[in-house]
């Protein structure tokens, strides 16, 4: 098959900066020459490939929107190209990126200390220190307000008890950003360092999605936490938020480089293989499920990008993080769902990436909130009418 060069109906390529296509295609030789080749194996053996942190460093794919504290400052626009070609690779991959930069490094970027600054972000930047974020817990997803860990205040210091639950990197992380109430059930942001007495992490298996990516659950018993491992800036659930609409602007993307790569595979797939004596991609069935994906795909890339150039004139609202976020998660499970029925018995097979893709993105839609979750911050966008509860 050629080598990947990323559908382009609408020659959106014209609508990005000559620096946008230099980092994209960086990126897109990164995943091409280094993911790709080991991705599935990993996949089978459910282990995440770590060996790719330093490269992805060296690369400033980590936090690569902040400036300053070694980040590599680039714009909102050419973050959510990178998120995009990260995800054609395994929507773990683009996990790991996005929880170290938007749930991590951001954080601590906008809530923590000058100390607190100094300390990570340089060594997150370059791969030298992983972080997770702890919000969500064993009973409490969607509505993380109800969340049950608490953080009592204690002389100088925090004592942490409770759960989280479904961390992406949990165990494999330097350093957690934990969520918790305190005395008065303020929602603040804690720094829970590897090691700290009281806090014990147990990764969760027999997942069939999101193989290739550590997930876990981080326990705290009377933790204790030092008062400068506060994250000073927090001021309630709004600060966990913040940081939720940063990841889930990288989802945005990239979904998009997820249902590209299917894309490319069913297309390739149908135009060698002969049924009936002929290519399948000869018959109208089949380009009616190509013409769809590239159609559905075409919308998302101009959502994404459109999204993109808000953020970075600062003009994007949650809600328009949330409209991207819903629509290019399930055009990209629907694209995986439609190239596997074109790739027939042998989409159900890892030999092939459809497949994997498809499972990845059923988790995807469900996280960072759930594909019902984001209609209803829509709909109360639209209306001014909340349907929470």
């Amino acid at each position: 098959m050629p080598s990947y060069t990323g559908l382009d109906f609408y020659e959106i390529d014209e609508l990005l900066s000559e620096e946008e296509r230099m980092i994209r295609d960086t990126v897109r030789s990164f995943v091409s020459d280094e993911v790709i080749p080991i991705i599935e194996k990993h996949n089978r053996a459910a282990t995440f490939p770590v060996n790719l942190i330093p490269k992805m460093g060296e690369l400033g794919l980590l936090g690569a929107n902040i400036h300053g504290y070694g980040c590599a400052g680039l714009s909102h626009t050419s973050y959510g190209l990178i998120m995009q070609e990260l995800e054609r690779g395994d929507s773990g991959l683009r996990s790991f990126v996005s929880v170290q930069g938007a749930l991590c490094m951001y954080p601590i970027l906008t809530f923590g200390s000058e100390q607190q600054k100094e300390a990570w972000l340089p060594r997150m930047a370059r791969g030298e220190a992983i972080g997770c974020f702890g919000l969500t817990e064993p009973d409490h997803g969607s509505d993380p307000g109800g969340m049950e860990t608490r953080a009592r205040r204690d002389g100088k210091g925090f004592v942490l008890n409770g759960n989280k639950s479904w961390i992406t990197n949990g165990s494999i992380a330097d350093v957690a950003v934990v969520w918790a109430k305190d005395d008065a059930g303020t929602v603040r942001g804690f720094l829970v360092e590897k090691g700290t007495p009281g806090f014990t992490t147990r990764d969760i298996t027999g997942k069939f999605a999101l193989k290739a990516s550590v997930t876990s659950e981080l326990a705290f018993q009377d933790c204790r936490i030092p008062e400068q491992n506060l994250l000073p800036g927090t001021t309630g659930l709004k600060s966990a938020l913040m940081c939720l609409t940063q990841a889930r602007y990288g989802i945005a993307w990239g979904a998009v480089g997820a249902a590209q790569a299917v894309f490319d595979e069913a297309c390739g797939y149908a135009k060698a293989r002969t049924q009936f004596n002929r290519p399948i991609g000869s018959f109208q069935l089949v380009q009616q499920k190509l013409a769809w994906m590239a159609t559905e795909i075409t919308k998302a890339q101009l959502l994404a990008l459109r999204l993109g150039r808000m953020k970075d004139a600062g003009s994007a609202r949650p809600h328009q993080v949330s409209m991207a976020k819903m629509n290019n998660v399930w055009m990209a499970l629907e694209c995986a769902r439609l190239g596997r029925d074109v790739l027939g018995a042998n989409g159900t097979h890892d030999e092939y990436q459809v497949g994997r893709h498809m499972c990845n993105l059923e988790a995807v839609k469900t996280y960072e909130g759930t594909h019902d979750i984001h209609v209803l911050v829509v709909g109360e966008a639209l209306t001014g009418l909340a349907a929470y509860a």
